[in-house]
């Protein structure tokens, strides 16, 4: 069963939300504030798939739940409900682990294509966790299927699972350069109404993580008016 966590304060929405996803064939649990929403994951393993957290809610916000839920697993999927004039809460949600975002208001197919999109990312991911046992290795940088890791010169880098796909998609195409829209495509499954800043926001992410000195990237590469590429 598709596992749906949506934590949103204001009822009204939360139950559009609901009964849209539910309509959608997803099993979803509702929670009106972040402490209900961790009060309900504190037991056992992770048991949502997907998260849809509202950036603006009273006592912890949003992003404080983003970056409890994602140091309990680096594989749920999270998107992030933003305002449409709260431009910098896209870039900070990304910068703490969510995985999309999506701007109010926004219409039934919206919130289910983009819950969809990333349901199927964080299902391939489990299964080439469980089913594939090759490594890619690039200059330091070692990256485990089976493990569904990587390290650097030996030390463990904690990616998330969108991360983790970029770092796949580099891997097998060294020293390419690769557009915005193609790796939008490649990672965000190509819908329509994600937005290619998404992918510099996580370019970003991955230099701070990955590179010596994230400010002069060795590996990361702008291809000015193009995209990235990767280089060893």
């Amino acid at each position: 069963m598709k596992k749906l966590l949506v934590v949103e304060d204001e009822d009204a929405i939360r139950e559009f939300e609901a009964i849209n996803l539910r309509r959608a064939g997803y099993e979803v649990t509702e929670a009106a504030s972040a402490e209900e929403a961790l009060d309900i994951v504190s037991v056992g393993d992770m048991p949502f798939d997907v998260a849809l957290l509202d950036v603006m809610m009273p006592g912890m916000d949003g992003f404080a739940l983003c970056k409890e839920l994602r140091a309990k697993s680096e594989v749920i999927g999270i998107i992030m409900l933003t305002a449409k004039s709260q431009e910098m809460d896209k870039v900070s949600g990304l910068m703490i682990g969510a995985d999309d975002y999506i701007t109010k208001p926004f219409s039934p197919s919206e919130l289910i294509a983009r819950v969809d999109s990333l349901y199927r990312r964080v299902e391939l991911q489990k299964k080439r966790g469980v089913e594939d046992t090759n490594i890619l290795r690039r200059g330091d940088f070692v990256l485990d299927f089976r493990k569904r890791e990587l390290t650097k010169r030996g030390q463990r880098i904690e990616l998330t699972q969108v991360e983790f796909q970029i770092v796949e998609y580099f891997f097998l195409n060294p020293d390419t350069a690769l557009s915005r829209r193609d790796i939008l495509e490649k990672i965000w499954g190509g819908a329509s109404y994600a937005e290619e800043k998404i992918v510099d926001v996580n370019m970003r992410r991955l230099r701070i993580k990955m590179e010596d000195d994230p400010s002069d990237p060795k590996h990361i590469v702008t291809v000015w008016g193009l995209g990235y590429k990767w280089s060893d």
